[in-house]
């Protein structure tokens, strides 16, 4: 259970309690997200990478066949099972971890990238980020990844968050809008600077059944602490809410990759 006073007005939420679905609704980074990754110079061959926040291994099984050494942590077990078993059906050679971003124990200088993707709002900064810088060797990189539906462009996605807000009205993860960087970020000062900063739309093809999925494992209703019979009431309202859109459909979202190199720290 994860509890933070500044997400969902401070109600926890356990990933664990939706990673099924994760892992069936939550692959959904297009070819051009990853492909940004590799551009940059990240997670490709001779690398090894530290994936936190792993999930159901989402990022190191997508970019494995580029050749980096992957480990994925996650604080999750159930959501390391998911992780376990897809990439054992995938036939892949990729390490996985129950750990947060807080307690993870590494050797220093042991890893080439760290990696956050869609998870770094959650990491206790104060203590994650000198853990990170010491893990990573010299010329190392911290790379942050976010992607977001934009409810204001998209009104199937503005009809699913309210449907989430109507049986969770505590839940913050919605109203995303497209923000600007060009510079390091506050947080990282003193430990990374800035080496890539890439902002970008993409629109997502989903069909009702794997939009319905994707909202259903979101943390606002599958990770939430709602009931059985609550999550059982929002499906319900939810699916024939999408009876009546088209049976495929494209959501936009914006993207966020923040790329940052590890500065040498003087003592």
């Amino acid at each position: 259970m994860i509890v933070n006073k500044d997400i969902d007005k401070g109600k926890g939420f356990d990933w664990g309690r939706t990673s099924s679905d994760y892992a069936k609704f939550r692959d959904i980074y297009p070819d051009e997200f990853y492909r940004k990754i590799i551009e940059i110079g990240l997670c490709i061959k001779g690398q090894h990478v530290l994936d936190l926040g792993t999930g159901t291994g989402v990022l190191p099984r997508n970019l494995y066949k580029y050749g980096a050494k992957f480990v994925g942590a996650d604080i999750s077990e159930n959501q390391i099972e998911q992780a376990r078993l897809l990439t054992k059906e995938a036939g892949m050679d990729i390490d996985y971890i129950v750990a947060s971003a807080e307690d993870f124990e590494f050797p220093d200088n042991s890893f080439d990238v760290v990696t956050a993707c869609q998870c770094f709002q959650y990491f206790d900064k104060d203590i994650a980020l000198p853990k990170i810088h010491k893990i990573l060797k010299e010329n190392g990189h911290f790379c942050t990844l976010f992607m977001a539906w934009l409810p204001d462009e998209c009104e199937i996605a503005k009809r699913s968050e309210d449907l989430v807000l109507k049986y969770n009205p505590d839940w913050t993860g919605c109203g995303y809008k497209r923000y600007a960087i060009s510079e390091t970020p506050e947080w990282a000062s003193g430990l990374f600077e800035a080496s890539n900063i890439e902002l970008f739309d993409i629109n997502i093809r989903f069909t009702r059944d794997n939009w319905h999925g994707r909202i259903k494992a979101c943390r606002g209703i599958g990770a939430s602490s709602l009931s059985t019979e609550e999550i059982s009431a929002f499906e319900k309202e939810h699916n024939e809410y999408l009876q009546r859109v088209p049976e495929e459909f494209d959501v936009l979202h914006f993207v966020s990759i923040i790329n940052l190199s590890k500065k040498s720290i003087i003592a």
